[in-house]
């Protein structure tokens, strides 16, 4: 597959989601959601290898995911991330970015390409979460939507310390393209990293705020992913069958500004 750009991409951070959102199967490999054409689920052609990723994402609940979940009085900003799959050198990987050191929130934290929705991207509880997940991963790293296969979407999660509701949307690189940075100023860069050191427990640990809150963590491709998006990928990992014991006392402390 075509390998991330090392320069600089964007994205912004989330939190956990609560609901399963069903959405109708469409029968093409490639999504159209940047032109606000038909965007639909597919688990058509996708590779074996991602097969337990798909019976995960069919049965994992909620209160698996996460304990973060979206207010029941629907408050919360409606928002999606891409979680892509697609093929390396060295097997499956994913797709991350990392946002610009210089922004106000999650500044130089490594995340999924992801926003908020907007108007045109459609209604939040059909397919407008598939949409906006495309359009921003187009925006933030040139990511050519065409070329990608959703084939499924994890419940809605919450973020409470930016009141994000997120919908995390599954996607197959069926078709890769170049991607890379396009906005300095929001990016620092866009990188894939591989499963394989993803699940390697020599890369593991556990991350501890000031406030006391412990999380899963990633130390790979010199970056450290914790927070919200090592989160979705610790029980990814997990519930697909992929995770390798590793030790939950080898510990990183954050800085109370994280």
């Amino acid at each position: 597959m075509t390998h991330a750009s090392n320069t600089h991409s964007r994205h912004d951070g989330y939190g956990t989601h609560d609901t399963h959102d069903s959405h109708g199967t469409h029968d093409s490999h490639g999504t159209d959601g940047s032109q606000g054409g038909p965007v639909a689920l597919s688990k058509e052609g996708l590779p074996d290898w991602l097969a337990p990723v798909v019976r995960a994402a069919e049965t994992v609940e909620p209160l698996q995911l996460s304990r973060f979940l979206p207010p029941v009085n629907g408050a919360g900003r409606q928002s999606a991330v891409l979680i892509l799959f697609g093929e390396g050198d060295r097997g499956p990987e994913l797709l991350l970015m990392e946002r610009a050191g210089s922004l106000r929130s999650h500044a130089g934290q490594p995340s999924f390409p992801g926003g908020a929705l907007d108007p045109e991207d459609g209604d939040p509880k059909t397919d407008g979460p598939l949409r906006a997940a495309l359009r921003e991963a187009e925006e933030e790293t040139g990511l050519d939507p065409s070329g990608v296969q959703l084939f499924a979407v994890l419940p809605k999660l919450y973020i409470p310390v930016s009141s994000f509701v997120v919908t995390p949307v599954l996607g197959w690189w069926r078709r890769p393209t170049p991607v890379g940075v396009v906005d300095p100023a929001e990016t620092a860069r866009v990188f894939t990293v591989p499963v394989a050191d993803l699940t390697d427990p020599a890369n593991r640990a556990t991350t501890v705020h000031p406030s006391g809150h412990r999380g899963p963590a990633f130390l790979v491709e010199s970056a450290l992913v914790w927070g919200f998006t090592a989160g979705v990928i610790d029980k990814l990992l997990h519930y697909a069958g992929w995770e390798r014991p590793w030790d939950r006392e080898n510990q990183v402390p954050l800085d109370w500004r994280a």
